[in-house]
């Protein structure tokens, strides 16, 4: 997915940007950049690989070669960035979280006119230059970032850096987020809210879908309103979002004990003992302990030292092995009990049945999973929600192509919550991954735990609802 944070202040930014962006470090793996300008000495930029190593470690010993009271920071999953530019706008710096689905027809558009792409990486197309690229032709940085809005097909939140100020752009459609802050003397947007608390700084507000918004040391100025509509991403509160963090004004893990109660309120299971798996299943396990009134139990625990998220080696295989080695089971509270452990999602499976396994291995004499959310059905075609290539990564999509012969036949019937297709998905997950047995939350316990309307929500991975046209489209 990734993350960025972007600070201006009266003085020197350079230990705000720093540690404001290693707060989005959870976000991505692939690559980190911060970039400062100063109006004597120019910008100053740098960017590093952070598939073997992390944030702080790259940067902390360059913090010296930045200077000035203003930058940028991005953790990504993507290109190289930030990405540096002098053009009729002025010379500026831009940062992204983005996913353009159409980046090669953009891309083939903008050669047509004369124009060259000069970031290549792994012989690709940056998808922040050709961000860039889209600005340029606006005749101001709002027009710019429209053309931006209404080219591209996914999403794309971005924050620039002028000579004048920090432009705060958050995708039209609301998926990603874009959070302002402000202490005495400097203005703070980052993509997580947790990168505040220990900088000193007070939360604001949201940027709102399609809001662009200047930021000054003493204060912001909004340069266009916000839209009416929002598909903010739900998977945000369900796995990607720190637990400290607030979208919309909602926290995180309140959100995840929520469904957590209301799913142990429902459930039947006879148990002994109820635990997440770390870090996105903890809440979800602390609010199922209360609902089913058993006890929260730590059973297995992460290895924090040095074991990053699972997603992030570059490798399936690396991820796998990452999956298992960072957690560490606690046979005393394993051996002989029926173990409930909750977890965010299933998406390959992979790292469920090793998880299930251990816990057998352990002595568990029942093992029961509970899932944050839905059955994963539709992969997502709005932000990086994981390396899957294919749908079929998908142990849904695998399944109801070994039941139907095609994995894209009665996908909505699959998709709904108990339908004789979905119990018979859900049995056959549970089959394959070796448990005693297996429960996901639906889709309106999960929006209603958020609390927002279903219509500013996406769901798509789930029910495969959502606009599916381009950022620009207000139909």
């Amino acid at each position: 997915m990734g993350g960025f944070f972007g600070t201006i202040s009266v003085k020197s930014c350079v230990n705000d940007l720093f540690y404001g962006t290693d707060y989005n470090s959870h976000l991505g793996t692939k690559r980190a950049g911060m970039v400062t300008f100063d109006s004597e000495r120019g910008f100053s930029r740098s960017i590093h690989s952070l598939e073997r190593d992390y944030f702080r470690s790259k940067f902390e010993d360059e913090l010296d070669s930045f200077f000035g009271n203003q930058g940028l920071g991005v953790i990504s999953d993507t290109d190289p960035q930030p990405i540096i530019v002098n053009s009729h706008l002025g010379r500026y710096a831009v940062v992204t979280v983005a996913k353009i689905n159409n980046i090669r027809e953009i891309a083939a558009e903008l050669l047509a006119q004369n124009m060259h792409f000069s970031e290549m990486s792994a012989n690709n197309i940056n998808q922040t230059e050709l961000v860039a690229l889209l600005i340029n032709m606006g005749k101001t940085f709002v027009e710019g970032i429209n053309l931006v809005y209404k080219k591209i097909n996914g999403s794309c939140s971005m924050l620039i850096l002028t000579e004048d100020g920090i432009i705060a752009a958050r995708d039209y459609m609301g998926r990603t987020p874009i959070v302002i802050g402000c202490k005495e003397g400097a203005y703070a947007a980052t993509s997580e809210s947790s990168s505040f608390p220990n900088l000193d700084y007070k939360v604001v507000r949201d940027v709102g879908p399609g809001e662009i918004i200047r930021l000054r040391a003493d204060g912001m100025e909004v340069l266009q309103k916000p839209s009416d509509k929002m598909q903010i991403c739900s998977f945000l509160w369900v796995y990607y979002g720190f637990p400290t963090s607030n979208y919309e004004g909602i926290n995180t893990e309140d959100v995840r004990e929520e469904y957590g109660r209301q799913m142990g309120m429902e459930d039947d299971t006879e148990a002994d003992l109820v635990c997440g798996i770390p870090d996105s299943g903890v809440g979800m396990a602390i609010g199922y302990a209360q609902g089913h009134n058993i006890p929260y139990r730590r059973a297995v625990l992460k290895y924090t030292p040095t074991w990053p998220r699972s997603f992030t080696p570059g490798s399936q295989s690396r991820r796998d092995l990452v999956a298992k080695m960072k957690l560490i089971p606690k046979e005393s509270l394993l051996k002989g009990n029926r173990v409930v452990f909750c977890d965010d999602s299933i998406v390959r499976g992979t790292q469920l049945r090793d998880n299930v396994k251990m816990f057998f291995d352990y002595g568990a004499k029942e093992v029961h999973a509970r899932i944050s959310c839905p059955p994963l059905v539709y992969g997502c075609p709005f932000i990086g929600f994981t390396a899957s290539k294919s749908d079929l990564e998908l142990l849904t999509r695998r399944i109801i192509r070994d039941f139907e012969g095609d994995d894209k036949k009665d996908l909505e019937l699959y998709a709904t919550t108990g339908t004789p297709q979905y119990k018979r998905m859900v049995e056959e997950m549970n089959r394959r991954l070796g448990m005693t047995s297996l429960r996901f939350n639906t889709v309106e316990t999960l929006v209603k735990s958020i609390g927002l309307p279903k219509e500013k929500i996406c769901t798509h991975c789930f029910d495969g609802t959502g606009c599916h046209h381009c950022m620009g489209c207000k139909d």
